[in-house]
C-alpha cells in the first residue's frame, strides 16, 4: 500500500510529558522536543468532558459510539471518514492519523509513526516471506506481540498511532510480483495460519479482555491483488478476472481466517477490480462477505487513494460523488486519502446516499478507537501506560529477530563435505557478492529504523577471519569484477557468495520480468566456483523466487541457502547456520519456477488451475504439474528425519440425513451441511525420529491428494507442525483432521464439498490411502 501522491506528515509538538522523564536514564533528551500520546476524553485537564457519554468507559461501546455520533454535525462526521482526522476541540478529540504500518516491525512508512532521538529505532524482523518459511505459528504470534509492545511504547511518547495497516496476506500467485517479500507465500492454509497468529500477537491484550485491543491490525489487500506493474499493466487499472472457484479456494481463505480466527479489527480493500468491479466499491465483497458472512468486528479501509482511483483511473463512475457514494454504500468505512472528505457532502446533496450511511461508517471507526482505549483518557493510567523507550529494541526482542531469521532460512542444496563449516578448521573465509555487506537490503520494504544491523560479512567475521570482495558494484551487476573475487576464493579455505536482489529489482510498484539472478551475478558465481579452493556456499537474498538452475546443477557450488530479506540480525543468523550453531529448519513457502515458465505464462492470467486445451500450466504446487527449480516445502537439514505412521483410520463415513439424494444414486462428492459435518473428524499419529547426531527443529507437513473431482488440487496442505528433536530422539506427532474442513474442495460454483473415494495422505515420503464414503 502506498499513496498515489505525497502526503504531509503531522508534527504537532507538545511539552515533554512526565512519562518521558521516567526514561531519561535510558535516552538522552538534551535538545530534543518531545510529544505526548494523542488521546480523547482528557477529563483531568477538562472536567467538562466527563459529562459526555462517549467519555464514560463504564458504558458499552455501542452506547458510547451512539452518544458521540449524535453530537456531530454533518461536516464533522465527514471529517471522520479520512485517515487524517482534524482535532475537534469542542468535544476534546485531538487530531489523529490512522495510517501506521507494522509489517515486520514498527515502520516509518505512513505518517502516523516516526522515529526520533527518543526512540531512534525498533526491532526489524525478517520480511514476512522468510518468517513464513519457519512454518511456526507460535513464532508468528510472538513476533506480533513484540511489535505491538514496541508500537504501544512509541505511542506513549507520541511517536506512533494505535492503528496499524498490517499484515499483507495476499496469496503469492506469481513469482514476479514485486511484493512477494511481504506475503506468507503461495499456500492458503499457511497464509491463513500466519494471518490469524500475527493478528493475535498484535491485538490481544495481556488481561485477556476480548473487547479491547492492544493495537488494531489490518489484513490487506482484499482481494485477488497480486500485480503492481508488469509490461504496461498496473494495479490502478488491472481487472482481475477470477473464477468463483479460484476466489473461494485460493484468494479468500487468508482473509476469512484473519477475520474469523484472528478477530482482526480491520480489512483493507485493494486498488484492482475483481471481475469488473473495484473491490472498494463492491457491496458483495465488503458488506456481503466481510461484514455479512464473516461478521467483521471493526472497520473497512481503502488502500491509499483507491477511492480516487475508482473515479479518476478506472472511470468506474461518471462523477466523483457517485464514486464516494458507491464505496460507502458498499461497506467502506475509512478512506486512506481525502476523496471522501471532498465529495461525500455533494453525494448526500445529490441523493446518492443518506446521512445514516455516513453514521454507520464512522461508527465502525469510532468503535475501533474505543476498543483501543483512545477515548478512555490518559493512556499512562491504562494497561500499557508504563511502556516507553526502555521497552523498544530490548536484547530479548533483538534475539527474537535473530531466531526468526534462523528458523526461516532454507537450505536448498548441500553436497558432501560442505555445510556446516567448522569454525576451528576454517582459517580464512572468502566472502563475495553484492549482498555480502549490505544493511538496508536485509530489512526489505515497509521497514522502520532498525535497532542495529549485522551484515553477512560482520556475522561471518565474528566467527572466522574473512577476505572480502563485492564482485559486483550492486545487484544490477552490469559488469562483474571477477579478478579480485577469484583471487580470494582460490586462497581461502571456503567461499560464501551472497547474491540476489533488493528493492531496485523487486518492490511495491515494481514487478519482475526476469526471475534469473540480475545482471552478471550468475557469471560471478560460476567463475568464482571454478577456482575456489574449498566448499562454495551460495546465499540467495531475495523476496521472490529465483531461477538458479545453473547453480543447482553446478557441482562446484557445494551448498545453496535462501535467506529472504532476513531482518536486522540476518548476518548473524546466516553465520549461525553456516557454521553449524543452528540446524536449518526452514521450508520454501513458494514454488521456484524456471525462467521458461514465466516466459510462457502472462502475469495477468489469474487462473490457478491448468488448462490442457490451451497449454496453460497452472500455478503453485497445488495445480502446477511441470518441472520446478525447487518446490513448495523443500528444505534440507543437517539431520535426516524418518516418519512412521502410528495411527490412522482406513475408512471415514459421512452420515447422510434421511432422503439424501446420495442414498439413492452414486455421488462423487457430498455438499457440506452442519448435520453431517458435526464432530466428524479423526486423528493421525506419526512417529518422527531424528536420525542424525545434531539436534534441531523439523517441520512436519500433512498433505492430501483428493479424488479427481471438481478440478481439485493435485495435493493441498492439511496441516503442519514444527517439532524440536534432540539427536537420535523420537517424538509422537498428532494431527487432528476435520473431514469437512480439511478434506473438502471447492467446486466450480464456489461451494465446498467432500470428495468421496480414495484420499492419499502424504507425510514426507510416506503415503497412506484413506477411503471417504457414506
Amino acid at each position: 500500500m502506498a499513496p498515489t501522491q505525497n502526503r504531509a506528515k503531522r508534527s504537532s509538538v507538545s511539552p515533554c510529558s512526565v512519562l518521558l522523564a521516567m526514561f531519561i536514564v535510558f535516552v538522552s533528551l538534551r535538545g530534543v522536543s518531545c510529544q505526548s500520546p494523542v488521546f480523547a476524553c482528557d477529563v483531568s485537564k477538562n472536567p467538562e468532558l466527563g459529562a459526555f457519554g462517549f467519555c464514560n468507559s463504564s458504558l458499552g461501546i455501542a452506547a458510547r459510539v451512539n452518544d458521540l455520533v449524535m453530537r456531530l454535525t454533518l461536516q464533522e462526521k465527514i471529517g471522520f471518514l479520512g485517515d487524517k482526522v482534524a482535532a475537534l476541540s469542542r468535544l476534546g478529540i485531538p487530531n489523529y492519523e490512522w495510517w501506521s504500518e507494522a509489517l515486520h516491525g514498527v515502520s516509518y512508512v505512513g505518517p502516523g509513526t516516526h522515529f526520533s532521538s527518543v526512540v531512534p529505532g525498533a526491532t526489524s524482523f525478517p520480511m514476512v516471506i522468510l518468517t513464513a518459511a519457519s512454518f511456526n505459528t507460535s513464532l508468528f504470534e510472538a513476533i506480533g506481540k513484540v511489535v505491538s509492545t514496541e508500537a504501544r511504547s512509541m505511542y506513549n511518547v507520541g511517536l506512533a498511532g494505535l492503528t496499524f495497516w498490517s499484515p499483507n496476506i495476499n496469496i503469492l500467485r506469481d513469482p514476479r510480483w514485486g511484493r512477494s517479500q511481504e506475503t506468507p507465500g503461495e499456500d492458503p492454509l499457511l497464509s491463513s495460519k500466519y494471518a490469524s497468529a500475527y493478528v493475535r500477537g498484535l491485538q490481544q491484550r495481556d488481561d485477556g479482555d476480548p473487547n479491547k485491543l492492544k493495537v488494531a491490525a489490518c489484513c490487506k489487500h482484499y482481494t485477488a491483488y497480486d500485480l503492481d506493474s508488469w509490461k504496461g499493466t498496473d494495479r490502478f487499472h488491472f481487472n482481475a478476472v477470477v473464477t468463483k472457484q479460484d476466489l473461494d479456494d485460493t484468494f479468500q481463505p487468508p482473509f476469512k481466517s484473519c477475520v474469523i480466527d484472528g478477530n482482526v479489527a480491520s480489512v483493507m480493500c485493494s486498488f484492482n477490480k475483481v471481475n469488473g468491479i473495484p473491490t472498494c466499491a463492491d457491496p458483495d465483497l465488503l458488506a456481503g462477505v466481510i461484514r455479512g458472512e464473516w461478521h467483521l468486528n471493526g472497520y473497512i479501509v481503502s488502500d491509499c487513494d483507491s477511492v480516487d482511483v475508482i473515479y479518476n483511473s478506472q472511470h468506474y463512475t461518471k462523477t466523483p460523488e457517485e464514486a464516494a457514494a458507491k464505496s460507502i454504500l458498499a461497506g467502506l468505512d475509512l478512506d486512506c486519502g481525502s476523496f471522501l472528505g471532498q465529495h461525500t457532502e455533494a453525494a448526500l446533496n445529490a441523493g446518492f446516499l443518506n446521512e445514516s450511511a455516513v453514521d454507520k461508517a464512522i461508527s465502525n471507526n469510532f468503535a475501533t478507537l474505543m476498543r483501543l482505549g483512545f477515548f478512555d483518557g490518559d493512556p499512562s493510567k491504562q494497561l500499557y501506560g508504563n511502556l516507553g523507550p526502555k521497552d523498544v529494541c530490548t536484547p530479548e526482542n533483538q534475539e527474537l529477530a535473530r531466531e526468526a531469521a534462523r528458523q526461516g532460512i532454507v537450505l536448498l542444496k548441500n553436497g558432501p563435505g560442505s555445510l556446516p563449516l567448522s569454525a576451528t578448521t576454517i582459517k580464512s573465509l572468502a566472502v563475495i557478492g553484492p549482498n555480502a555487506n549490505v544493511t538496508k537490503t536485509m530489512i526489505g520494504n515497509y521497514e522502520g529504523s532498525p535497532c542495529r544491523y549485522t551484515t553477512p560479512l560482520q556475522g561471518l567475521t565474528a566467527l572466522v577471519p574473512t577476505l572480502y570482495q563485492p564482485g559486483c558494484p550492486n545487484v544490477a551487476c552490469t559488469t562483474a569484477q571477477l579478478d579480485d573475487a577469484k583471487t580470494i576464493a582460490s586462497q581461502a579455505d571456503a567461499t560464501v557468495l551472497v547474491v540476489g536482489a533488493d528493492q531496485s529489482i523487486e518492490s511495491e510498484g515494481r514487478d519482475r520480468v526476469d526471475v534469473r539472478l540480475p545482471g552478471q551475478q550468475a557469471l560471478l558465481v560460476t567463475e568464482v566456483a571454478k577456482v575456489a579452493k574449498g566448499p562454495v556456499i551460495l546465499v540467495i537474498m531475495s523476496g521472490g523466487a529465483m531461477d538458479i538452475s545453473f547453480a543447482k546443477d553446478d557441482n562446484n557450488v557445494s551448498s545453496i541457502l535462501w535467506v529472504g530479506y532476513p531482518g536486522e540480525a540476518g548476518g548473524a543468523a546466516m553465520a549461525d547456520l553456516i557454521f553449524g550453531y543452528y540446524n536449518p529448519s526452514g521450508k520454501l513457502p513458494m514454488t521456484w519456477y524456471s525462467q521458461d515458465y514465466v516466459d510462457k505464462v502472462p502475469m495477468t492470467n489469474m487462473n490457478m488451475r491448468q488448462d490442457p486445451t490451451t497449454g496453460y500450466p497452472g500455478r503453485t504446487y497445488r495445480f502446477y504439474t511441470g518441472e520446478t527449480v525447487y518446490s513448495f516445502g523443500d528444505g534440507l537439514s543437517y539431520s535426516k528425519v524418518s516418519h512412521q505412521l502410528a495411527l490412522a483410520p482406513k475408512l471415514v463415513s459421512i452420515p447422510l440425513e434421511e432422503g439424501h439424494v446420495c442414498q439413492s444414486q452414486e455421488c462423487k462428492s457430498i455438499e457440506l451441511r452442519d448435520s453431517s459435518c458435526q464432530n466428524l473428524g479423526f486423528d493421525i499419529h506419526l512417529k518422527v525420529k531424528n536420525m542424525g547426531r545434531m539436534s534441531g527443529s523439523h517441520t512436519i507437513f500433512l498433505f492430501n491428494t483428493p479424488p479427481s473431482v471438481h478440478n481439485a488440487p493435485k495435493k493441498h496442505l492439511l496441516g503442519f507442525q514444527k517439532v524440536s528433536l534432540t539427536a537420535e530422539s523420537e517424538q509422537l506427532v498428532h494431527f487432528k483432521v476435520d473431514v469437512c474442513k480439511d478434506l473438502s474442495v471447492v467446486d466450480e460454483f464456489g461451494s465446498r464439498k467432500v470428495p468421496l473415494g480414495s484420499h492419499i495422505l502424504h507425510v514426507g515420503s510416506l503415503k497412506y490411502s484413506l477411503n471417504v464414503g457414506t
